[in-house]
């Protein structure tokens, strides 16, 4: 590792809780934009109000952390594309039961694929490494049989990784799984890449920005076009911290597969507009979340993988009450009466 700011600054991304993916396998010439829409709140909107919402802010994709009847029935008909989610919880069934991923398809997706645009289903959110991360696999093949059993086709079946799945992070070109999370993650990748579906990755330039803000440069993890900073690897530049990211993941993946393509979707990505932690302010959360959906929606890629969209979802949709206090409850671009934090342009996405 080089000496300097930047190269110090990107060490911390293992301590990020999310992670990163891009997809251009299932885009065209633009990455896509999308909002988590969270439901750990008391006073959140019903499903139809929130929908409305994403329709009115021209936010055309969701994610669903968790299968719920009453937002896959206000979704039908939308137009918007939906990542679904299992429980992690749930995950242990899903893995040991055909019967149950079955019974999982038949009250979530079936009745629901005729007229809501399902795009992924990732089963478990962040769970590898630990206890349930060997169940991770299975429970993906058990729900894409369920899915082909039930004649659905066209639906890629995923899960949802945190960057502690990075053992080396940096330079981006180095990046490799863990020692923990590689018995788990090779085999993820190599099904994906038979399949040619994508690994969902949340990615937190925030949190590797405040665990070391002394050393990492603000403009570099705000993608800001004002910034000086950069870092150079193998013949490449890197001027925010979201693609380097991105591209550490994507060496780990083609490491792990012995070079074979699979694409990333950032499934989660975000800044806090308050809660007291370091740089959580409305000003840089504005700033993030507006200068990463004119980034992506330009279609540059990133410097690994220039040209090739990188679909991603904003999290989230609203504060909400029930997540731990803090930073955790100010992630939100709207309050739950549907205000605006700060303003978001989606127009530049569409």
């Amino acid at each position: 590792m080089s000496s300097g700011v930047i190269s110090m600054a990107v060490a911390p991304w293992i301590l990020a809780c999310g992670f990163l993916l891009c997809s251009s396998s299932f885009l065209g010439t633009e990455g896509a934009i999308g909002v988590n829409y969270g439901m750990l709140g008391n006073n959140l909107p019903s499903p139809a109000q929130v929908i409305s919402m994403y329709k009115a802010k021209n936010i055309n994709y969701v994610r669903l952390f968790h299968p719920d009847t009453a937002v896959l029935a206000a979704l039908r008909n939308s137009g918007i594309g939906v990542v679904l989610g299992t429980y992690n919880e749930d995950l242990a069934r899903l893995a040991s039961d055909p019967s149950f991923a079955a019974s999982w398809v038949s009250s979530y997706v079936q009745p629901f694929a005729a007229a809501v645009s399902f795009r992924y289903i990732n089963a478990g959110n962040e769970v590898i490494p630990g206890d349930p991360a060997a169940n991770v696999l299975p429970a993906m093949r058990n729900l894409d049989a369920a899915l082909k059993a039930a004649g659905i086709s066209g639906i890629p079946v995923t899960t949802a990784v945190a960057t502690s799945v990075l053992g080396v992070s940096y330079p981006p070109s180095q990046g490799a799984f863990s020692e923990a999370a590689s018995p788990y993650m090779a085999p993820i990748v190599a099904y994906l890449a038979s399949r040619g579906a994508p690994l969902l990755v949340n990615v937190y330039p925030y949190f590797a920005y405040a665990a070391d803000a002394e050393r990492v440069q603000l403009g570099y993890a705000l993608l800001s076009a004002s910034q000086s900073a950069s870092v150079t690897d193998g013949g490449v530049t890197y001027t925010n911290m979201f693609d380097a990211i991105v591209d550490a993941a994507h060496a780990a993946v083609e490491k792990a597969t012995g070079g074979q393509a699979v694409e990333l979707v950032v499934s989660e990505t975000g800044w806090p507009s308050g809660g007291g932690g370091v740089g959580a302010t409305v000003e840089n959360a504005a700033a993030y979340n507006n200068n990463l959906i004119r980034h992506v929606s330009g279609g540059a890629g990133t410097p690994r993988r220039p040209g090739k969209p990188v679909e991603t979802y904003l999290f989230a949709m609203f504060n909400e009450n029930q997540k731990p206090e803090g930073v955790e409850q100010h992630f939100g671009l709207f309050q739950p009466d549907m205000t605006e934090v700060y303003h978001v342009d989606f127009a530049a996405s569409s």
